[in-house]
């Protein structure tokens, strides 16, 4: 039944004289003649009106991540600061040691990619089918993958002598981006994200066929992390492949961050956030002494945290006058830069190194990337991925005819 505002109402049962079901008490009024509102009330229409607005300072950030991210494999790898290197022969601390301690840094790009496409996802998700979910990861994720590969293993074969080419079964392999679940090397090294993000979208993937709701989607949070913090002392391999220790609570954070834009803070959500920066602090340490040996952690953490910081800023609102339109293509330079600019653009860095000064050269190869990620987001992502939708939509169609005539 509905009230007099507007709202489902619910009768109840009363005993004694008069016994039967007896309709609330009508909603107090004001001298104004109006309801009063609901606490919170200002606050959840708030909250509402910002859902569904495009969120442009997350396409700014995304590229900013994607730029720290090739700054960093440039000229602030552990690799590129060994005497004798491929990529400038000597130690670049030693040709650009100011850029050197900034790019140092620039791995974290990766972990802020993991924290906005938890982000992302759970946003996009929103109302959508699983079909609708598949379609749309498929037709964002391959049209500028398959070029990357094709792209990246041509530059390979006609500059050889600095990175190894991988045998053409392997190439065609990685067409499939499921190289790494079969043992397969990638094409080009960067290539190793998208083995994490693929875990996480079939994940969430059973959250979707469920109806997202509010409830759920923390749950999910609580039980993966749960799950990613056992993982690594089970000594249980299908475990740790399925909860992803490594990138499971970047995820954990942004699916937070989006429930704080869509149904406003509550310290739930806080705690949620709190401990997945306690365990993302950890891992950062982790890849620090394991993988990257070039960075402090206190830095690394401090960056970390300011990008929290920010992304909590965009989920409660307060970047909602940035409308800048130039950022929506900022956003769409950022999948394909990251996917093309390692081993192509090391490969030219090895080639040209000698011909310009070499933060002109690294700013140089970048600009090249950007201009090539505009064409390839513009010929090939946005025309693929028309052709892909409408052949999915069709097979799923078609498929669920044959389902019911069957």
């Amino acid at each position: 039944m509905r009230g007099a505002d507007g709202r489902t109402t619910i009768p109840t049962r009363v005993a004694g004289f008069g016994a039967g079901l007896q309709q609330p008490l009508p909603p107090l009024v004001t001298p104004g003649g109006r309801p009063p509102r609901p606490a919170g009330a200002g606050r959840r229409a708030v909250v509402r009106e910002r859902v569904g607005r495009r969120l442009y300072a997350i396409d700014g950030i995304r590229l900013l991540a994607a730029l720290m991210v090739a700054v960093h494999h440039f000229a602030g790898t552990n690799r590129a600061d060994q005497p004798g290197n491929v990529i400038w022969d000597r130690p670049v601390s030693e040709i650009m040691p100011t850029v050197f301690r900034l790019a140092s840094y620039g791995w974290i790009g990766v972990e802020i990619f993991f924290v906005i496409s938890g982000f992302v996802i759970c946003m996009s998700c929103w109302g959508r089918t699983p079909r609708q979910f598949f379609v749309s990861r498929v037709i964002r994720l391959y049209p500028a993958y398959w070029f990357a590969v094709l792209f990246t293993t041509g530059v390979l074969m006609a500059v050889p002598g600095v990175w190894e080419r991988l045998r053409l079964r392997e190439v065609l392999l990685n067409l499939t981006m499921l190289q790494s679940g079969s043992g397969v090397a990638n094409v080009d090294g960067v290539y190793w994200t998208l083995w994490s993000e693929l875990r996480f979208y079939l994940l969430f993937l059973l959250v979707v066929a469920t109806g997202l709701t509010y409830r759920k989607v923390v749950v999910f949070c609580c039980v993966w992390g749960a799950a990613a913090m056992l993982a690594p002392v089970s000594e249980f391999p299908l475990l740790e492949l399925v909860a992803n220790p490594e990138g499971a609570w970047y995820f954990i954070a942004g699916l937070a961050l989006y429930l704080m834009h869509r149904f406003g803070q509550d310290l739930l959500l806080w705690g949620i956030l709190a401990m997945a920066w306690l365990m993302g602090q950890l891992e950062l340490g982790h890849r620090i002494d394991e993988v990257e040996h070039v960075s402090g952690w206190r830095g690394s953490v401090l960056i970390f945290t300011v990008f929290l910081l920010a992304m909590v800023a965009i989920a409660l609102g307060a970047t909602d006058r940035v409308r800048w339109k130039w950022l929506v293509t900022a956003g769409a330079l950022t999948y394909p830069l990251y996917l093309m600019h390692y081993a192509a653009g090391t490969t030219l860095i090895n080639r040209l190194r000698d011909t310009m000064d070499a933060r002109l050269l690294v700013a140089v190869v970048i600009a090249g990337f950007l201009v090539l990620s505009w064409l390839v987001h513009r010929a090939v992502e946005r025309p693929v991925s028309r052709l892909l939708k409408s052949g999915l939509d069709t097979s799923f169609a078609r498929l669920r005819n044959a389902g019911s005539g069957a």
